[in-house]
């Protein structure tokens, strides 16, 4: 029998969201919580606005260069770009840097949304805009708002959280039927087939098994984004917005927040 572990816990993430988390305090620390988090919504909106339409891209800051699914990620961010998107991610290494590389590679615009975090979490070096961000809720709406669809590549809890969520949102109808792609078919064999169990055991409808595109082919996953966002929603080549001086904007090209 293992011996426990009494090695004292210590929390990893921002500080803003450790406090948040610990649940009621003063109104007075509310009020100014609550500052905050709009201060924040305003600088990632401000960030961002001129920077869609966007596909984001998840999947895990731990994979290598040399990795089979960092070149995956690779080559489909540059793909992303050829539909006329600008790809987004969580602005970190791994497959995040992947994507937002295949984009500059041939011209195209990339975007991150940073969390700030005590370890693995830095903006890499192929982002046009970026926005670091303290709130994990943030974040997650920020590569939401800008997006019309999500490529999720192999990862651990944060992408799989953010693959599931993106799938409830648009089973509940919260969101419209934006594309979700899950490519890594020998990564995620177990996840499928879990997912096939929840269908099994009455606990999501089989017709929510196709809420997302299971594939590793960047044919077959260019041809879903083509469908159901450039087609699904009648999306256009557009001119960018021009940002407004008088709003202190400025021209969105090798900046952060």
């Amino acid at each position: 029998m293992e011996k426990p572990n009494n090695k004292p816990f210590t929390p990893i993430g921002s500080p803003k969201d450790t406090s948040f988390l610990e649940g009621p305090h003063s109104r007075f620390t509310e009020f100014f919580f609550l500052l905050d988090v709009m201060r924040e919504f305003i600088r990632g909106f401000r960030k961002l606005h001129f920077v869609g339409p966007c596909i984001t891209v998840f999947g895990s800051a731990r994979f290598p260069e040399d990795d089979k699914y960092y070149e995956l990620a690779r080559k489909m961010g540059s793909e992303l770009v050829q539909l006329g998107f600008t790809v987004m991610t969580g602005g970190g290494p791994g497959i995040m840097e992947a994507a937002n590389r295949g984009a500059k590679e041939v011209g195209g615009k990339s975007v991150g949304c940073n969390i700030v975090l005590p370890i693995e979490q830095h903006p890499n070096p192929y982002l046009d805009v970026w926005v670091n961000i303290d709130y994990f809720f943030i974040r997650k709406l920020m590569l939401t708002k800008y997006s019309y669809g999500f490529i999720v590549m192999p990862g651990g809890y944060g992408t799989l959280d953010e693959f599931f969520e993106a799938l409830v949102m648009i089973q509940t109808k919260k969101l419209k039927r934006f594309p979700v792609v899950l490519m890594g078919k020998e990564y995620h064999t177990e996840l499928y087939k879990h997912i096939q169990n929840l269908v099994k055991e009455k606990t999501i409808h089989p017709d929510d098994v196709d809420l997302f595109l299971f594939t590793d082919s960047i044919e077959e996953a260019s041809e879903h984004i083509r469908k159901y966002a450039i087609e699904g929603f009648g999306l256009k080549r557009r001119q960018d917005i021009k940002p407004l001086s008088v709003l202190g904007e400025k021209s969105p090209v090798l900046d952060s927040a």
